[in-house]
């Protein structure tokens, strides 16, 4: 089970309101590749599909695909606004080594496919 934090859920709300759309969700997936073997995509999704997990927090809808709801199971959505940027988090307690980037990240049980960013081969950083 994931959680969202109040304030990712406003961003969330805002972001739907901004689109016109009432029904939309949230959907949280991870793709296999990145530097450490997955990363990390959000997008706007009209409705869960036939195997999607539904999480509803705070007025929203996060669709997890099976792949993103094994992977991300325990993590929270955040949302910062600071002097140093804004944008959504992800805690993910499962991560047992990130990329220097903070947008892809492996696990203990699947460490996912690494393609390391950069024609050197030496990552994303």
């Amino acid at each position: 089970m994931i959680t969202v934090t109040e304030q990712a859920a406003a961003k969330i709300r805002d972001l739907f309101a901004e689109q016109g759309d009432a029904e939309l969700c949230l959907r949280l997936s991870v793709d296999k590749g990145g530097c450490e073997g997955y990363s990390y995509g959000m997008a706007l999704d009209r409705a869960p599909a036939e195997d999607d997990q539904v999480v509803e927090a705070h007025g929203v809808r996060v669709l997890l695909d099976p792949l993103a709801a094994r992977v991300l199971a325990g993590v929270q959505v955040g949302y910062v606004n600071s002097v140093m940027g804004q944008g959504f988090t992800v805690s993910n307690p499962n991560a047992v080594s990130t990329c220097g980037c903070g947008h892809s990240f492996k696990t203990a049980d699947d460490a996912g496919a690494p393609d390391p960013c950069g024609d050197d081969g030496r990552g994303c950083s």
